[in-house]
């Protein structure tokens, strides 16, 4: 497969304990309105019901040609064929994931320093807090955007940056560097998923 970084611009990571609503309904809107690329993360959940959820939002995001990638579980997103897998350093590493699926899987991962040889083998690197976020517990304090454009300086993949991302900092974001946001709350928190997203989506094409 070829990776073509653009595609990671709106970045929706899609956590059932997170959605307002039907995550599959949240999604399905976010993906009509601008998402580009979908995340599923879901640690509280079964193998089988994982399994099955993730073929549900594999279905949906081909039919409009978005991104599947699934949260740490490489033996989920291998079953339900998703287009690759993002890890964190406690995950199996990009370099084993590589040499079990080949060049065929995207990789992300989320590095928790700029010289952490794990991101050599990986597609592209998440990289945050930028903003403070109540979304992921083990986040971490906000870096900041300033610390962020340094970081995205220093390393040499595409950066998407996650982390209280909202339609009024989403801008900043990119213009730092990053070729995407990634965010959770603001659309699957919002009163409707599809207005939220067309909302970011709007703001991150006048970044351009």
């Amino acid at each position: 497969m070829t990776f073509d970084p653009a595609r990671l611009r709106l970045y929706l990571v899609a956590d059932p304990a997170h959605s307002k609503t039907s995550l599959v309904d949240a999604v399905a809107l976010a993906l009509h309105a601008g998402v580009s690329a979908v995340q599923l993360r879901a640690k509280d959940l079964d193998d089988r019901s994982h399994l099955e959820l993730a073929r549900e939002m594999r279905a949906i995001c081909r039919q409009n040609q978005a991104l599947f990638l699934v949260n740490d579980r490489l033996d989920i997103a291998l079953l339900a064929g998703a287009d690759g897998v993002h890890v964190g350093v406690s995950d199996i590493t990009p370099t084993d994931i590589r040499r079990y699926a080949g060049n065929e899987c995207i990789v992300g991962y989320s590095p928790e320093s700029m010289d952490d040889r794990a991101s050599v083998d990986a597609d592209y690197l998440g990289i945050g807090p930028v903003f403070g976020t109540t979304s992921k517990q083990d986040a971490g304090q906000a870096i900041g955007i300033e610390e962020f454009q340094k970081r995205v300086k220093i390393v040499e993949k595409p950066v998407v940056g996650i982390g209280g991302i909202t339609p009024d900092t989403a801008q900043s974001v990119l213009r730092a560097g990053a070729v995407g946001v990634a965010v959770i709350s603001a659309i699957l928190n919002a009163d409707d998923a599809g207005e939220s997203t067309a909302a970011l989506r709007k703001k991150l094409d006048r970044a351009r």
